[in-house]
Formats: C-alpha cells, structure tokens, sequence
C-alpha cells in the first residue's frame, strides 16, 4: 500500500496529520508551507509524488481563510507536481454554516469553498460531520462523508452511565441524536428553542423524558457554547441528574471555554481532534478523541479501492 502512497498536511493540524502516518505506519511527505515576507503563502513538496496517490490532510478551522488558501496552494502544488490523484482530506469544514440564503442579498460561501477546491485541482474529497449533509451535493467530484459517531459513542459505553438520554439541542439534529440513542440503547429527547433574537434563543420545552435521567447532548459543532450552556441549565430544570455533551467539532471560539468552565450543570464536554485546541490548557472536563484511526482506516480502503461504507452506515437509518 504504501509504495503509491503519499499524505502531507499542512499548518492547520500537524498534530493529526502525524497521527494519521503513525497508524498507516507510513512516513509523512515532507512539505514546506510557510510564509513570504509580504504574507503571501508559500508551498514547496519535497518529495518526488508523481503518479502517487495523494492525500492532503488539512481542517479549514480558525483561521479558517488562512487554512483553506493553504489548502489550495497545497492541491496546486501536487497537482503540477503530477500527482496521479489528490483527495482534500477535511475532517473539519469551514464556512459549512453559510450552506443556503436564508435571507436576501448574502452568499452560499460553502458552494464557493467547494468551488474553489475543485477548481485548484482535488480529485476527491474526504470529510467528516458536515454541519449539513447535503453540502456534499456542492462538489463536482466523489466526497465521501465519514461520522464520528462511532468513536463518541464508544467513550461513552465504556463509562457505562446509567439511565441515559441522548438529547438533541434542536429539531435540525434529532436524525444524528437518533443514532446516537440506537448505539447507547439510550432514550431520545429534543430540545424546543425559540429565538428571541438574531444572537438569542430561547428553550421553550423538553420533549422527551428526562426527568431524574443522565443526559447526553450531541451536537456536530461547538463554537462560543452559548447554545450548549443555556440547553444545560434547561435540562437542569426539567430535574436531570447529570448532563454531559458531545460534538465532533470543538471550535471553541470566543468565550466558549470560560462558558464551559463556568457551568457547573455540565459534568463533561466531549470533542475529537479534527480542530487543534488552541490552548492546550482546557479545563478537566474538556476531553478530547482522536479521530486519527477512523481517517486512517478511509484513506487505506480509498487507497485501496476498497468500500468504506461500513465506516458510516450508523447514522443512515
């Protein structure tokens, strides 16, 4: 496998890049991505990579434009270094929230990114937790869409937390909430918001039970954590014992760690490593799954023309 292999990263995860080589026990390409005096970015592939399958590891996470123009230099590099295949390995998508007008005169920024990605020259996409399934329909190319499911879900069975409630924190997720119930043999709940203002919602109801239960939210994103905090202490008043939280993506942005440090109703905050913490010094009940071996394991079968949708039927039904 790993003679036709290449996977290089650039500077917005070099952590999981590394990781995901140390579990294909294959050594990293050695890229320079780095900067010119002016700011403009600069690419050189130290590598021969011609005819190689390549696999270019790189989140569009904060700073998200700094991220996606290296991620497109990164393409063009292999691309003019004839590169028989390149996929844009994403395991985290950015600008994936602005997927629709949802009012007048203002841009669909996820369909431009996929644009520009398929203009640059990537062959494939590979990516996980989208904030909306369907933004896989803004490629032109094969994307194959993994899930983090299976790696949160296995935390929590090991905890063994009696008399669960998986609950998701609005109506858009009950599809991902139901699967996360089905793998935890867990009860399902959601959250009924109203929004009070563009930057306010409000919690309204609880439907499900959750009285007197331990609660899981799951979401495919945390960013300021405004939402997560005000769900918790609703929860807290419906009379739960506990309440933990899962996401995929910890953007953690703004005042999301303080948030999170300062609610005492959250008991553990779960998130994976497809964004870098940017402060290495989170609280105790921030923890972090690697999602190294799940893109690891996509890579070898795409590598291999193989299926890989065993890594994702979780969450089709």
């Amino acid at each position: 496998m790993t003679t036709n292999l290449a996977i290089l990263g650039g500077n917005a995860n070099p952590a999981l890049t590394a990781e995901i080589c140390e579990k294909l026990k294959i050594k990293q390409t050695e890229v320079l991505v780095s900067r010119f005096s002016e700011g403009e970015i600069r690419v050189h592939i130290k590598e021969n990579i011609r005819g190689k399958d390549v696999f270019i590891v790189q989140p569009t996470c904060p700073p998200v434009n700094e991220n996606i123009m290296e991620l497109l230099v990164l393409i063009d590099a292999a691309r003019r270094a004839s590169a028989d295949r390149i996929t844009a390995v994403l395991p985290y998508y950015g600008y994936a929230r602005q997927d629709r007008k949802d009012q007048p005169r203002v841009p669909i920024t996820a369909k431009l990114v996929a644009n520009l990605i398929v203009a640059s020259g990537a062959s494939r996409v590979l990516t996980m937790d989208l904030h909306a399934a369907q933004i896989q329909g803004f490629f032109d190319i094969p994307v194959d869409h993994l899930y983090a499911i299976n790696v949160i879900s296995e935390y929590f069975k090991e905890k063994q937390i009696k008399d669960l409630v998986v609950v998701s924190p609005d109506v858009g997720g009950i599809k991902m909430a139901r699967a996360y119930a089905r793998r935890l043999n867990a009860g399902l709940a959601i959250v009924d918001k109203r929004r009070s203002s563009p930057e306010k919602t409000e919690v309204m109801n609880i439907l499900g039970e959750v009285k007197d239960k331990n609660v899981v939210l799951v979401d495919d994103i945390i960013a300021t954590a405004g939402s997560l905090v005000e769900a918790a202490e609703a929860l807290k008043n419906f009379g739960v014992q506990g309440v933990y939280a899962a996401a995929t993506h910890g953007v953690l942005s703004g005042p999301a760690v303080e948030r999170i440090t300062n609610c005492a109703t959250l008991q553990e905050v779960i998130i994976t490593n497809s964004i870098p913490l940017k402060n290495p010094k989170v609280p105790a009940k921030i923890k972090v799954l690697s999602v190294a071996p799940l893109l690891a394991e996509a890579i070898a079968r795409t590598h291999n023309a193989e299926s890989i949708s065993c890594l994702f039927d979780e969450i089709r039904n």
